[in-house]
């Protein structure tokens, strides 16, 4: 399979509906709550790219472009975005849509970057030759 064919079949997308459980005292998504799931989707989706045991070790600019309020529904989409020796980038975004109307509009967007560990938690290759 090449690169890209697996870049395309590690895709990640989770839908998720925002409850008040989840907010701030502005009644939207609160920031550290959606950098954990975007965390966790961009995790899912190295982890199904490479399947091998892989560490969050840095997170790039994460930026917040539009609130996302309680009682609507977001799409976290990751995609790996580079692939080095040991590590990879991969994007995650994330889209809110009202429940009861059409459309939606791109409200997060940020950069993980990981790295393949052994069982020795020594980096590894990804892409084995």
């Amino acid at each position: 399979m090449t690169v890209e064919e697996k870049i395309n079949q590690s895709e990640t997308r989770v839908f998720k509906t925002v409850f008040p459980n989840n907010t701030n005292h502005y009644d939207t998504l609160f920031g550290g709550t959606a950098l954990s799931m975007m965390d966790e989707i961009a995790f899912i989706t190295a982890t199904r790219f490479s399947r091998l045991r892989c560490v969050t070790v840095s997170s790039d600019r994460i930026d917040f472009t539009h609130p996302i309020p309680a009682g609507t529904i977001i799409e976290l989409i990751g995609r790996v975005e580079h692939v080095g020796n040991t590590s990879m980038k991969v994007r995650v975004d994330i889209f809110v849509e009202q429940m009861y109307q059409e459309g939606r509009e791109k409200a997060v967007t940020g950069i993980f970057t990981f790295v393949a560990l052994d069982e020795n938690h020594k980096p590894v290759k990804i892409i084995q030759a």
